[in-house]
């Protein structure tokens, strides 16, 4: 155990291609990671095999593999990582990048790049014919992102999250506010839904604001069920994220969505962050879809006329 306690860091980015290798190296180089790219399998599992110097034992290395490096096999590298978990050896991490075939072939289209496995066909076929190659890794991976609605800087944040320095065994705890009108966050582990408050965006003075606008959290917290049902959430996580701890899970997403996550998600997530870190916890605070335009088609009907009016009472 002394010996692997030595070892350092070792980290395979995997997925399909598109789906943001590039943007997770960057982002781990920029870490501190050492980071080698399209490393070609024989020189891979050399570099699995071979014991590191002391004097580089704290350093994590990433190491970018997918299916346009030379020899590469998924099954067989599945069975390698195996034999060396089951001998007591190297302790290797998967990263998995996944992504829906459509934004693929959108991304593909966009930077007018051909798929690897597709040089002469459209990027569909590549697509599917990759997904299929690669299914033995994204079922093997500990860590699986579905980067299909993630723009750059979200993937760079997420990446953060999951493998900046924690500190003492904490999970690196993210919360998230969004919006379930703009699609639901793929990687959260747990998911508030805070459609049940009444909504600001029907009250036409708070529609332009946000959640974090004094004027829209009064709003949100005059609500009868608003206290007493976001102090259990709160207390729910209080009773959790010791026992995440205590299990060894290294990120833990927390994510509170409302229809357009403009206003009600935003306020939730802002007070329980507040909650989180005066309870001793270091949360990142995330809002997804601040910025988004107010939009009265993606939030249903407006409340009967009377509720409106004693909303804005």
């Amino acid at each position: 155990m002394s010996s692997a306690a030595a070892e350092p860091r070792l980290l395979l980015v995997t997925g399909l291609s598109g789906a943001g290798k590039s943007t997770v190296l960057k982002v781990l180089e920029d870490l501190g990671w050492e980071v080698v790219d399209n490393l070609p399998l024989a020189l891979l599992e050399a570099l699995i095999d071979a014991p590191a110097k002391r004097s580089e034992a704290s350093r994590p290395i990433a190491v970018g593999i997918d299916s346009r490096s030379r020899g590469f096999k998924p099954a067989r590298l599945v069975k390698r990582i195996k034999d060396l978990r089951e001998g007591g050896g190297r302790d290797i991490q998967t990263l998995f990048l996944d992504c829906a075939g459509a934004e693929l072939e959108r991304r593909f289209s966009e930077t007018r790049r051909r798929h690897p496995l597709a040089e002469d066909r459209p990027a569909a076929d590549g697509i599917a014919r990759e997904r299929e190659l690669m299914e033995p890794l994204r079922r093997w991976a500990e860590h699986v992102v579905d980067t299909t609605n993630y723009s750059s800087n979200d993937l760079q944040q997420e990446v953060r999250q999951r493998f900046g320095d924690s500190g003492e065994g904490e999970p690196v705890l993210n919360i998230l506010s969004f919006g379930f009108a703009r699609g639901l966050p793929r990687n959260a582990d747990l998911v508030f839904d805070m459609r049940y408050l009444r909504n600001p965006h029907w009250d036409t003075a708070l529609r332009p604001g946000t959640g974090l606008d004094p004027d829209v959290a009064a709003y949100v917290m005059a609500d009868p069920a608003y206290e007493d049902s976001v102090a259990q959430i709160e207390r729910l996580l209080l009773t959790l994220l010791p026992r995440y701890r205590a299990e060894g899970k290294s990120y833990v997403t927390i994510a509170f969505g409302c229809t357009g996550g403009r206003h009600r998600s935003v306020h939730v997530a802002n007070r329980v962050a507040q909650t989180l870190r005066a309870a001793g916890h270091e949360p990142t605070l995330t809002h997804r879809n601040l910025d988004s335009a107010p939009q009265d088609g993606l939030e249903g009907r407006p409340p009967p006329a009377s509720s409106a009016g004693a909303g804005q009472a």
